[in-house]
């Protein structure tokens, strides 16, 4: 339902700005890539100016989105490696939490019992991306 309303509220009037937009810059105009020769271009091609003028627009959205991503490089790769190392505390914590757990069990002499309702801790070897154990 809510993709619907933004259809119609957004993307139905975009479309019909784009319409009017190449009906009215449908005249033919030549794009050169000849600097020395603009009148009779070595390389030239002729397209409606509307083509010309959304190709360049899309270019510059292709562009502009690959410059921010090799922008935020930085922070993609402190990303990674501040989860590498919050998932080497969390399977130290584990292994510190079981260390405890069975030097408190040695002192007191008895055999460990598992505590309702939890899974047994099992040595951290590591996890895939998602968190999963491996």
């Amino acid at each position: 339902m809510l993709r619907k309303i933004f259809n119609a509220l957004v993307i139905l009037p975009l479309a019909i700005l784009f319409v009017v937009f190449a009906v009215a810059n449908r005249h033919i105009v030549t794009l050169s890539f000849d600097p020395f020769n603009s009148s009779d271009p070595a390389l030239g091609v002729s397209l409606p100016l509307f083509v010309v003028i959304i190709a360049v627009a899309m270019f510059g959205v292709v562009a502009g989105g690959i410059a921010t991503w090799f922008g935020q490089r930085h922070w993609r790769r402190a990303a990674r490696q501040q989860e590498a190392d919050a998932r080497h505390a969390r399977a130290e914590l584990a292994d510190l939490r079981e260390q405890t757990r069975l030097a408190a069990v040695r002192t007191e002499g008895q055999v460990p019992a598992l505590t309702p309702g939890l899974a047994p801790q099992y040595p951290a070897i590591g996890r895939d991306k998602q968190g999963a154990a491996l």
